[in-house]
């Protein structure tokens, strides 16, 4: 065989080996092709459950419900309306409701809006507003300027104590006091020319002297700004310390007032817990020693869980013991969701039993009444009753010094003729 024919075999040989190689190839990919595809069609797919299936449970729930609100819409609009003119009660229908009255007028009044724009002014707070006094409208237009009473609330609106019964907001640390509020106090008394004022104060136990000297230098201030403008104090207890009470005592004010708020049994749910009723006696009691002749006036608030045993030894308490001048008792009124519930509504017939029980003990001066409050119309009943009835007390031989008695009265006199 030639060498060209064995080389031609050769390339066939080749060639047939190549192509069977090829087909190989092709046919195990085909193979793998087709198992692949077989494998992502599942042999027994599972039933996907219908839409209408599942809303059928929730659609009866539904359908169960709207027929039970349907019998009870059905039951109130069967039952019987309230004849013509009748009252709905809403709310908390077991609580007391608010006596007839209890109920005032909406302030209104040039004096009223007078006093109010001077406040917003000078930057000065007020209990009456504060607190949500019921008697803002009467007091602050009070039947002319020398009846008038506004009672401005001293170094800031926020306590560092928090009473029960009290709608100021509480802090343990205040803002720093006003050094300009004691000036700006005094012309706003000045500009008003009322003929008797009230100034109440916050608690500030963070301050080592409880706020005395500022205080002190308020009434100095008034003094000196509008001298016919009879002055009283309802002051903080200090925490009984006796050299703050002397300082106020001593400071040229009219009435020095601490309230004893409610019985002494109640003080503890009442009060703040740094407040106490034996230490409220002694304060009462050092102010009267600190400055002979002094008036002493306290308050006792009504409906606050009390019984008539305890609110005849309060009286007897403040008036031997402490020997307070003056009494105001008045119907605690909740002003506000987050403080403690009223006991009960006292009827004005009670509060005129208390009237005469406090004047047979002795007090100088007793107003008693629902809304009758620590300075409700304060001037109107200073001027009218305590100077009249001391100078009473001094025909009848009393130590009361007669020239003080004198310059009160020459006050008065001075005040009714504005």
């Amino acid at each position: 065989m030639s060498s060209s024919m064995v080389a031609s075999s050769s390339r066939q040989l080749l060639t047939r080996s190549r192509s069977a190689s090829l087909l190989t190839v092709a046919a195990s990919s085909s193979q793998q092709l087709g198992a692949r595809s077989f494998a992502t069609v599942p042999e027994s797919p599972t039933p996907v459950p219908s839409s209408s299936s599942q809303s059928q449970p929730r659609l009866a729930a539904l359908r169960a419900r709207l027929a039970d609100e349907k019998l009870a819409s059905d039951a109130v609009h069967s039952s019987p309306l309230p004849p013509p003119g009748s009252r709905v009660a809403f709310g908390r229908t077991n609580a007391p409701r608010l006596p007839s009255y209890l109920k005032t007028s909406i302030p209104t009044g040039d004096s009223f809006k007078q006093i109010k724009k001077d406040l917003r002014g000078l930057g000065l707070s007020t209990v009456c507003e504060e607190a949500r006094c019921p008697n803002i409208g009467e007091c602050w237009g009070g039947g002319g300027k020398e009846k008038a009473t506004a009672t401005i609330m001293l170094m800031g609106d926020t306590c560092t104590r928090a009473c029960r019964f009290c709608s100021i907001k509480t802090s343990r640390t205040p803002g720093a006091l006003d050094p300009h509020e004691p000036e700006n106090t005094a012309e706003a008394i000045r500009r008003w020319g009322l003929g008797y004022i009230v100034l109440t104060s916050v608690d500030r136990d963070d301050l080592p002297d409880g706020g005395s000297k500022h205080i002190a230098e308020t009434i100095a201030k008034i003094k000196s700004k509008a001298p016919g403008t009879l002055v009283e104090a309802l002051v903080p207890d200090f925490q009984g310390k006796f050299d703050e009470v002397d300082r106020v005592a001593r400071s040229g004010l009219d009435v020095y007032a601490h309230n004893v708020e409610t019985v002494e049994r109640t003080t503890p749910r009442v009060r703040d817990r740094r407040a106490g009723y034996r230490q409220t006696l002694s304060v009462l009691k050092r102010a009267k020693e600190a400055q002979p002749g002094l008036i002493t006036k306290t308050s006792i608030m009504l409906g606050c869980d009390e019984t008539d045993e305890e609110v005849l030894q309060t009286l007897k308490d403040l008036r031997n013991e402490a020997d307070v001048d003056v009494v105001t008792l008045g119907q605690y009124m909740r002003s506000s969701k987050r403080l403690m519930p009223v006991s009960e509504y006292v009827p004005p017939e009670k509060f005129e039993y208390w009237k005469q029980k406090a004047e047979e003990l002795g007090f100088l001066y007793v107003a008693s009444g629902p809304l009758v409050r620590s300075s409700y119309r304060a001037g109107e009943f200073f001027i009218e009753n305590v100077l009249k009835k001391r100078k009473e007390q001094m025909g009848q031989g009393s130590a009361i010094n007669a020239a003080a008695v004198e310059g009160a009265e020459a006050k008065s006199e001075e005040i009714r003729a504005r």
